[in-house]
Order: C-alpha cells, then structure tokens, then sequence
C-alpha cells in the first residue's frame, strides 16, 4: 500500500486501488464450489490445473484449516464428468463426513474404545456445545480399569479427540473442554 502523503501517477494508484478492492473481495464458499464445479467440466482449452486450483482456494486464509480436505476431495473428482454446483457442495459434505467417520473409527480401534459410543459421544459435544466429563468417563467403563489407569487413557484420548472435537466445532467453545487440554 502506498503512503498517501505520495503523489502517485494515475496508473499507479489506479492499481493500487484495484490490488485494495481485490484483497477485500470475499471469496466464499460458493464461488469456491462453483470453481471446483467448472474443473470438473474439463470444457475449457485454457482450464485451471488442480494444484492451480487448490492454490487459489487455499490462498484465502479462511479456508486454510480446510485445504489438505479440499485437495483430496478435487482428487476424488473425475474430470470430463460435469457436475454443478450443488452437487459439489452435496459431494463435499458428504466426503467430510466420511471422512470424519473414518477419523474416529481409527481414534476408537486406536484407543481400545467402542466406534458407535465414540461416535455418540462426539455428536453429543456438537451438539451441546458440551464436553460432559461424566461421559467422556463412561468411554472406558467396559474395560473395568482403576481410576488411574482411566485417567490415563482419557488423557492420551483427548489429545487425539480435541483437535476434532475444535475442527467439527468451527470455532466455537465446547465448554469443560479446557479441563482436558
């Protein structure tokens, strides 16, 4: 940005008033739906590559947290099969939600925990807002261990789920959390 005490030729400060318009130009979800609909068409001589693509979305520091998602659902497009707008976003859900299935069966298998009442629980929190101590607890109780061992676990448990539990949050605070941070 240039100092404003400056007298800049016209063209100069005609660009640095578009580089201003254009930074503060919103990128939403839509128009980023809809450039991941137009790489799918494969119709254009002059398209934008993949990683042209991810690029761009990802230079938008709103959708930084969602970048390495967003590169492997364009992977998963086929390019020549058309798809519009809405069946990308429609896609797109559906593959975070796999996805984030996929996670907590691993965090599950990986913690000796049940898949469905991790699953329950984590939907719960969402849903809540809450991270209920008391069944976070009952996680555990089929293995039968002693009050130290189970704070063990829930401990290594927690540093796997939280980073989850924040992303699926979108930023908002799932109270009683802290305590297990």
């Amino acid at each position: 940005m240039q100092d404003k005490g400056e007298d800049l030729p016209d063209t100069v400060a005609q660009l640095d008033f578009e580089y201003v318009l254009f930074a503060s130009t919103v990128i939403d979800y839509d128009y980023i739906m809809n450039l991941i609909a137009k790489y799918t068409q494969n119709t254009s001589k002059d398209k934008m590559s993949k990683t042209q693509l991810v690029s761009l979305i990802t230079s938008d520091a709103k959708f930084i947290d969602e970048k390495e998602e967003l590169r492997e659902y364009i992977d998963t497009l086929e390019l020549g099969k058309a798809l519009d707008i809405e069946e990308i976003k429609q896609g797109y859900e559906v593959f975070k939600a796999n996805k984030s299935a996929d996670t907590l069966a691993k965090i599950a298998q990986k913690h000796n925990i049940k898949t469905f009442a991790l699953k329950n629980f984590v939907s719960r929190t969402l849903e809540r807002h809450i991270f209920d101590g008391d069944l976070f607890s009952e996680l555990f109780t089929y293995l039968n261990l002693g009050w130290k061992e189970r704070a063990g676990k829930e401990t290594q448990l927690a540093k796997d789920l939280i980073p989850l539990l924040k992303k699926q949050a979108e930023d908002r605070e799932i109270a009683g959390m802290s305590a297990y941070e």
